[in-house]
C-alpha cells in the first residue's frame, strides 16, 4: 500500500463506523477544538446559520453525538493501538446539506451515492502517505456494506503552501492513488471523483 508504513502497522490498523462505543476516541482525535473552529464534522451536514450558532456550547459536537444515538451513519474511524488516527465522513449523499445546496457538486445521475465530503488524520500521521492507505481501507469497508459508489470532492492544490482548510476535503492525489476517478469537472480545483465498487 504505502512503504512508509510496515506490515505491522497495516495488519494491526482497524476501520470502524462511529458509535457510542468508540464516541471517546472519536472525542480524543478531534480534542478541544472539534477537528477545527469546533466543526465536530458538522459543516456539511447543516446549514450555515445552524452551523455557525452550533460552534457554541457543544452545539455541534451534540449534534454528532444524537446522529450517533439515532443510528445515523456518520463516518468511520482508523484505530490503531487503541487510538483513533483518523476519521472520515461518510454517510448517504442525501444527509450532506452543504452538497444539496451546491452550485458545482451537484448531483451528475441518479446512482446511490454515499459520499466522503472531509477527512481527518492526527498530526503524525499527515504528509506520510497515509491517506491513501486509509482511503484504501475505507473502500474495502464500504465493499464489506454493500457500498457500490463512494464519491468526494478532493482539493487540487494551485500551490505547495495549500490553506488548512482545503485538508479537510482531501487532496485529490491521494483519492487518485486510492483508485477514484474523476467523473466531473465543473469545479476546477475541486473535481468530483469517484470509486465504483464492483464484486
Amino acid at each position: 500500500m504505502s512503504s512508509s508504513f510496515g506490515q505491522n502497522f497495516l495488519q494491526q490498523l482497524k476501520i470502524e463506523p462511529l458509535s457510542l462505543n468508540n464516541w471517546n476516541t472519536f472525542e480524543a482525535l478531534f480534542g478541544s477544538k472539534g477537528a477545527c473552529g469546533n466543526c465536530w464534522c458538522m459543516s456539511f451536514r447543516l446549514n450555515k446559520k445552524e452551523f455557525d450558532v452550533g460552534k457554541f456550547n457543544d452545539g455541534n459536537k451534540n449534534a454528532m453525538k444524537a446522529l450517533v444515538c439515532n443510528n445515523h451513519p456518520t463516518g468511520v474511524l482508523a484505530i490503531y493501538n487503541e487510538k483513533a488516527i483518523g476519521w472520515c465522513a461518510l454517510a448517504p449523499r442525501e444527509d450532506f446539506v452543504k452538497l444539496k445546496n451546491s452550485r458545482v457538486h451537484k448531483p451528475i445521475d441518479e446512482l446511490r451515492v454515499w459520499s466522503i465530503p472531509c477527512t481527518f488524520i492526527a498530526q503524525p500521521y499527515r504528509r506520510k502517505g497515509f491517506s491513501v492507505v486509509f482511503l484504501r481501507r475505507i473502500i474495502e469497508y464500504a465493499r464489506s456494506k454493500d457500498i457500490k459508489v463512494l464519491e468526494a470532492y478532493p482539493a487540487i492544490p494551485t500551490t505547495d503552501n495549500l490553506p488548512s482548510a482545503f485538508l479537510w476535503v482531501g487532496i485529490f492525489k491521494s483519492f487518485e492513488r486510492a483508485g477514484f476517478n474523476i467523473v466531473d469537472r465543473t469545479s476546477k480545483n475541486r473535481p468530483m471523483v469517484r470509486y465504483v465498487i464492483t464484486e
